[in-house]
């Protein structure tokens, strides 16, 4: 079973997208609206899959998504850091498009997005995944 964690502070997005990967998907989601908590979470517990949102107040995904590579691959034995979705209102934003070019992250998902769209990505993060019901 993937698992696949999402940070987000818009608490209704995410609890939507939540809904959306469960039911399309056979993986377990864990979700935060806070950066801080999501870190904790990722350092916890293995994830197959990271979906963070791009702006977040303090700590932005990809500030986050770093962090975690940091600990991550300090770690003793180094663990594997996983892909990275951005969620992103600002997909055309310099910074998000300089962000496809680092290492582990493997595209921006702009807001609001199709539901489908966001499956096809995940699915494409991670190969073989099952889906429910032959979504």
């Amino acid at each position: 079973m993937k698992k696949i964690l999402i940070v987000d502070d818009d608490v209704g997005l995410m609890r939507v997208t939540r809904e959306a990967l469960t039911s399309f998907l056979r993986c377990e989601v864990d979700t935060s609206p806070s950066p801080e908590y999501g870190f904790e979470l990722a350092l916890k517990k293995t994830y197959d899959l990271f979906l963070f949102d791009f702006q977040m107040p303090m700590i932005d995904g990809a500030m986050l998504f770093f962090l975690i590579g940091k600990v991550y691959n300090h770690s003793v034995p180094p663990r594997i850091v996983p892909p990275l979705l951005l969620v992103t209102g600002k997909g055309e934003e310099k910074r998000a498009q300089e962000l496809l070019r680092e290492p582990g992250v493997r595209g921006l998902v702009p807001k609001p997005f199709a539901i489908n769209r966001l499956i096809e990505k995940v699915k494409e993060c991670l190969p073989g995944i099952e889906t429910i019901g032959g979504a």
